[in-house]
């Protein structure tokens, strides 16, 4: 979907200077919502694809003016309510509604170590060949999706070149969206960075993406 969470090739934006001690958290309460996500998706009620889908979703002047965690937490919040966790009276007002069942934690503390470690592969096996080879010369399709894709909008309608093939992979834009994983040959695709923005772009320089075969089409 086009909005102001593709920021991808965007300027006057700032700039990133995270710094060699930078924290994992800058309040307690950014690593509880952390702590909190973990443990709501451990119910298996959505997938990573749709949550990222949620955090997407929030009103752009509402995204701009949030923190990270403070996105999460409010993609959070919609996606329990989604799925009937919680109740809109509940998320609106902070406080358990009696009528609604108290759920048993799918994750407690002490799984949570093994679960971060063990992940969440996406690696899947595929029915048919890949469509391109290393060195193919490709274009990124000029996609306006209404839901969840990966393919970031500044590279819609650019060339570039396979450099690599990750193999199978779950395919986010139907993850998200509860249509199954329908996995897709993954490649990492590299751009040019004058192919992006143009000749007085610096001439050796070029951005490394990895985009699902839906994305591409031969150049």
């Amino acid at each position: 979907m086009n909005s102001v969470h593709d920021m991808g090739g965007m300027a006057g934006l700032g700039t990133l200077d995270p710094g060699p001690d930078e924290a994992l958290f800058h309040a307690p309460w950014e690593s509880r919502v952390l702590g909190l996500t973990l443990a709501a998706a451990a119910w298996g009620r959505w997938t990573l694809d749709r949550s990222r889908y949620f955090r997407e979703m929030i009103p752009g002047p509402d995204y701009l003016g949030a923190t990270y965690y403070e996105r999460w937490f409010t993609a959070l919040a919609a996606l329990l309510a989604d799925v009937g966790l919680i109740s809109e009276t509940e998320c609106r007002t902070g406080r358990r509604d009696p009528g609604t069942e108290i759920a048993t934690p799918a994750l407690n503390a002490t799984q949570v170590a093994t679960v971060l470690a063990r992940g969440a592969p996406t690696s899947r096996a595929l029915n048919a060949l890949p469509r391109f080879a290393l060195g193919d010369r490709v274009r990124a399709r000029n996609l306006h999706p209404a839901g969840h894709t990966r393919l970031p909008r500044y590279v819609r309608g650019h060339r570039g070149q396979i450099s690599h093939y990750h193999g199978g992979h779950v395919f986010p834009d139907a993850n998200a969206h509860g249509r199954g994983e329908q996995p897709g040959a993954l490649y990492q695709v590299r751009f040019s960075a004058r192919e992006l923005w143009g000749p007085d772009a610096p001439a050796r320089d070029a951005v490394y993406l990895d985009l699902w075969e839906a994305y591409l089409e031969p150049a």
